[in-house]
């Protein structure tokens, strides 16, 4: 069974954001569990972490964005190029979201999907 308390802290989290990073980190969450049933929900280094076979992505927030942290995001095809932040780093990419960004549902899905592959080795 999947510990309840990582889901505690998330909830918790987005409440404490204000306005749209709160909204935005509830949508994305949402988007994220949505798109693998074997996707778990992790708090590690203060935040949340959602993985399957390994870490997906960490979710972060700051004043001006949701960023959310793909740790071998190099290796994830991103025909839709989501991934707008450290892009020159050799092995993570990461998606900065910024107050207004609409969230493409379908290329964001399909970019979650192609991180669990690549966790499963496919």
């Amino acid at each position: 069974m999947t510990d309840p308390k990582p889901a505690k802290l998330i909830d918790g989290r987005i409440r404490a954001l204000p306005g749209w990073r709160g909204e935005t980190l509830a949508r994305v969450r949402e988007l994220i569990l949505a798109s693998h049933p074997d996707i778990i929900e992790e708090w590690k280094w203060d935040g949340p972490v959602w993985s399957c076979d390994g870490i997906i992505c960490t979710g972060e927030s700051y004043k001006a964005a949701v960023k959310l942290t793909f740790p071998k995001g190099a290796s994830i095809p991103d025909p839709a190029g989501l991934f707008n932040a450290s892009l020159e780093g050799k092995t993570r990419r990461a998606i900065d979201f910024r107050e207004g960004d609409a969230i493409d549902a379908r290329a964001f899905t399909s970019l979650i999907k192609a991180a669990v592959a690549r966790n499963r080795g496919k």
